[in-house]
C-alpha cells in the first residue's frame, strides 16, 4: 500500500505506509474519501472494479482501519483476474480529507491457444499407466475473451481432436442487473471418444476401444446457471443442466453395468444448486483466507430421466499466513450420493479431479462416499517479477512474474464403496494417506506448475507433476 501526500504547496511525496511515522508527516487519525478514482482500465468499466469496493465516500474512518479494507479491496479488484497488478493509493488533499486512486494494469483479454494437453487425469498415469502414449493427446484451438464488454464477461469457444473430440461454447455474464448482483452463464459441450474407461479394476481404469476404431462414446451437455451475489465474499448459483450420453453397445459387453441398464443411451436433467464464501486473497494460489463450498444436486428430474439419485458436497479450505515467507494450508471435502450405484459415468471416489491423496496419483478408487483431508507447510523461497515490455510484442504481457514455494505435504482420505468390488478391495473402505516434499511454480496468468515426491501408506513412492494448485 502507497501513501501519496499532497501538502498544501502542492508538492507530491509518494511513501511507504510502514514509514510514515518515521518521516513525521502529519497523516490524519481520522479521514472522509471525497472521491474515488480509476486509471489505466481502458476496456474495463469502472462500475466492475468499483462493485469490489468496501468503502464509501463521504464516510469518516478511522486510518488504520481504512488501510486495511482497502488491502482487502485490493485483493478483490486483483481476484477478478482482469489485471496484471492492482494498485490502491490514498491521497491526502487536506486536514482529514483524502482520495482514493486506483491504478490498474489490464490483462491482455482476448487469447487464442492452442490445445496440447493429456487426455488422462493426470501427467503421473499418462507417463506411467499409459505409457507415455502420444496417442492419448488432445490437440485443437481455444479462443478466450474474458473482458467481452468491459464487464467481466467471459466467453469461451474450443475446437479439440486427438484422443478426445470436443467441441465447447460458454458465455458468462457475471452481473446483468444495475445492482450487479444477478448474473447468468450459458454453456454447449459436445463430446467424442473412440477410447473410454469402462470400469475400473485393481484400483485402475481400464479402457477400451474395438478393433474397428469406431466411436465409443458421444456426450451432449448443455446447462443453463443462475448466480447471485449477495456480498462481496458470498455467491450462490443455481444451475438447470441436461446430459445426454450414447455409447457403442460394445461397451455393455466389456461392463454389462456401465449405465445400470440395457440401453445404450443414457439421458436426464440435473438441479443442482452451491452456496461458495470465498474469502481467499489469491484465487489460483491463496496463501491467507478462506473457502467455503456446500452443493447438492439432483439427478433426474422428470419421470423418464434415466438416472435418479441426489449428491452432496463440502468443501472447507483453511489458509493461514504466519508471515510473507511461511504460510499453511488444510482442506477437507465430503462428496456423497444417496444411491448405491451410479452409471459409470457418474463414478466419484479419489482419483478424479478434484479429490487426490498424494502418492495415489496411479490409483481410482471407486465409491459413493467419499471424504479427502489435503495439508501443505508452504516457505516462499523466490518472489520475482520482471519487465518485459519491452521484448513482448503483445499489450497486456508487460510483466512475468515468479513465485517459487518449498511445500511439506501431507494428505489423507477414505473411500466407501458400498458394493465392495472384490478387485478394488485394496484400496476402498480403508485409510488412505501419503506424505512427501514438493516445490511449487506459480507464473504468468495464474498458471501454476507443481513437482512432487510422494510415499503412500504402502510405502509406494514416486515423482509427480501437475498442473493446478492442490487446493
Amino acid at each position: 500500500m502507497m501513501i501519496l501526500v499532497l501538502p498544501k504547496n502542492s508538492s507530491a511525496q509518494i511513501i511507504d505506509s510502514l514509514s510514515v511515522q518515521n518521516l513525521n508527516l502529519d497523516i490524519p487519525e481520522k479521514a472522509v474519501i471525497n472521491n474515488v478514482f480509476v486509471i489505466g482500465n481502458e476496456k474495463t468499466r469502472k462500475n466492475i472494479i468499483l462493485r469490489e469496493l468496501n468503502i464509501v465516500t463521504g464516510i469518516t474512518y478511522d486510518w488504520d482501519d481504512l488501510l486495511t479494507i482497502l488491502s482487502a479491496d485490493q485483493k478483490k479488484i486483483f481476484n477478478l483476474q482482469l489485471f496484471n497488478s492492482v494498485e490502491i493509493t490514498p491521497l491526502i488533499t487536506g486536514e482529514e480529507q483524502i482520495e482514493i486512486l486506483i491504478s490498474v494494469d489490464e490483462r491482455r483479454y482476448f487469447i487464442p491457444s492452442i490445445i496440447f494437453e493429456l487426455a488422462d487425469r493426470n501427467f503421473s498415469e499418462w507417463w506411467t499407466n499409459q505409457n507415455r502414449s502420444f496417442k492419448r493427446v488432445n490437440y485443437g484451438a481455444r479462443f478466450y475473451h474474458n473482458n467481452v464488454g468491459g464487464r467481466n464477461e467471459k466467453m469461451r469457444v474450443s475446437a479439440q481432436f486427438g484422443f478426445t473430440q470436443a467441441f465447447d461454447v460458454l458465455y458468462s455474464l457475471p452481473y446483468i442487473d444495475r445492482n450487479q448482483k444477478h448474473g447468468l452463464t450459458t454453456q454447449l459441450s459436445y463430446v467424442t471418444n473412440k477410447t473410454i474407461s469402462v470400469r475400473s479394476a485393481n484400483n485402475e481404469q481400464v479402457f477400451f476401444a474395438n478393433e474397428e476404431e469406431e466411436v465409443m462414446r458421444r456426450l451432449f451437455s448443455s446447462s443453463l446457471r443462475y448466480s447471485y451475489r449477495g456480498n462481496f465474499y458470498n455467491f450462490n448459483y443455481l444451475t438447470l443442466g441436461y446430459t445426454n450420453v450414447n455409447i457403442n453397445e460394445d461397451v455393455l459387453v466389456q461392463n454389462p453395468n456401465y449405465f445400470l441398464h440395457d440401453d445404450t443411451k443414457l439421458s436426464y436433467f440435473t438441479l443442482s444448486y452451491e452456496f461458495k464464501h470465498d474469502r481467499r486473497n489469491y484465487n489460483s494460489y491463496p496463501t491467507n483466507g478462506a473457502l467455503l463450498n456446500f452443493g447438492v444436486t439432483k439427478y433426474g428430474l422428470l419421470s423418464s430421466d434415466d438416472f435418479k439419485d441426489w449428491e452432496f458436497t463440502a468443501i472447507a479450505n483453511r489458509y493461514l499466513k504466519f508471515n510473507d515467507k511461511f504460510h499453511f494450508a488444510t482442506g477437507l471435502t465430503i462428496n456423497t450420493f444417496l444411491g448405491k450405484r451410479q452409471p459409470f459415468t457418474s463414478v466419484r471416489g479419489v482419483g478424479y479431479s478434484p479429490n487426490f491423496v498424494r502418492g495415489f496419483e496411479l490409483n481410482v478408487i471407486d465409491g459413493q462416499q467419499t471424504i479427502v483431508h489435503k495439508n501443505s507447510f508452504r516457505f516462499k523461497l523466490l518472489d520475482l517479477q520482471y519487465d518485459i515490455s519491452n521484448i513482448s510484442p503483445l499489450d497486456g504481457f508487460s510483466t512475468f512474474p515468479l513465485r517459487l514455494y518449498l511445500s511439506g505435504n501431507f494428505d489423507q482420505g477414505y473411500v466407501n464403496d458400498r458394493n465392495a468390488i472384490p478387485e478394488n478391495r485394496r484400496l476402498t473402505n480403508s485409510h488412505l494417506f501419503g506424505y512427501g516434499p514438493g516445490v511449487d511454480l506459480v507464473i504468468l496468468y495464474d498458471i501454476v506448475l507443481r513437482f512432487e515426491y510422494s510415499i503412500n501408506n504402502y510405502n509406494e513412492g514416486n515423482f509427480f507433476f501437475n498442473f493446478k494448485a492442490p487446493f
